[in-house]
């Protein structure tokens, strides 16, 4: 008997923000040392060197900094993601003409967590902006961006609750969208691809076993953020420098970065992120996928 889908959506809650949280704290220096590498590529010349300076100037938790936000953004993010994924792949079934349990092809699974991201995109973009800024705080401090003092989760939220209004979490907001479309499309599509692969031998997707869906997941991570990480990086500019004032759109910023910097700043901070995102990403799979079974297996549902 198929699931109540509110059932399921509950369940593909629940088993996104454990794979979050796990993504989060498997990952989370090299996403700070990443953010920093994006913001201030003139003051890093790699990431040991970030790494480094980050260690010697605020101690080992400063590669931490942002860790609560991060785990909001993740498990908020990732909670709507799966949630939305499993509801747009109905959609897709719908549109396709397939029957309600009928399994979707890789690139229609691509398709359905692409248009899942937009909704994820509205509950991170505001977490990842507090969360850009706390793990930049050191080098807006250090450039007089901003005074000394505004380093913790409140300060930073009644910064921008100050300058901006409500409305001031979603700087980025667009650039947040243009990232998560592509990047999700390729995240879903690398992973349901590269499960394909381990699952050709006569296997069914749902019996491969966690090394598979890890290295899956992995290949998944590798394949948005080799999408998509210019748009990031013009992300985390917006977000991380609009706290000094206005900032330039994301056209702008983009032509900004090109003209002064030159293509290659687009890609700072990329080793870091590829380093953290295969078994950040392998492990959020592997956390989603066995969540997911153990809770439908207690409610009789598989």
């Amino acid at each position: 008997m198929a699931p109540d889908p509110a059932i399921q959506a509950t369940i593909d809650l629940l088993a996104g923000a454990a794979g979050g949280t796990a993504c989060v704290l498997s990952g989370q220096p090299f996403d700070t040392v990443k953010v920093k590498m994006q913001t201030f590529p003139n003051l890093y010349r790699g990431l040991i060197d970030c790494a480094k300076k980050t260690y010697h100037q605020v101690g080992f938790s400063g590669l931490y900094k942002g860790t609560s936000p991060a785990l909001l953004a993740n498990i908020a993010e990732n909670s709507v993601l799966f949630m939305s994924y499993g509801f747009c792949q109905r959609v897709v079934r719908s549109v396709a003409g397939l029957e309600k349990n009928a399994p979707l092809s890789d690139l229609q699974s691509a398709a359905a967590g692409s248009i899942a991201s937009v909704f994820a995109a509205l509950v991170l973009c505001p977490t990842e902006l507090v969360k850009c800024r706390l793990q930049a705080m050191h080098e807006l401090q250090l450039s007089g961006k901003i005074v000394q003092g505004q380093n913790t989760v409140w300060s930073v939220m009644k910064g921008i609750v100050h300058r901006k209004g409500p409305l001031g979490f979603y700087q980025g907001l667009i650039s947040t969208i243009c990232r998560e479309m592509p990047g999700y499309f390729f995240f879903f599509g690398g992973y349901e691809l590269s499960k394909t692969f381990f699952a050709s031998g006569g296997k069914s997707k749902e019996d491969l076993g966690p090394f598979a869906l890890m290295i899956s997941g992995g290949v998944g991570g590798i394949a948005l953020w080799l999408a998509v990480f210019p748009i990031d990086c013009v992300k985390s500019r917006i977000q991380v420098l609009s706290i000094t004032g206005k900032q330039a759109g994301f056209m702008g910023t983009f032509s900004s970065i090109v003209r002064n910097e030159g293509m290659l700043a687009l890609y700072s901070g990329l080793k870091p992120t590829l380093i953290r995102a295969f078994p950040a990403n392998g492990v959020l799979f592997l956390t989603y996928e066995y969540s997911r079974k153990f809770m439908m297996k207690q409610m009789d549902l598989c």
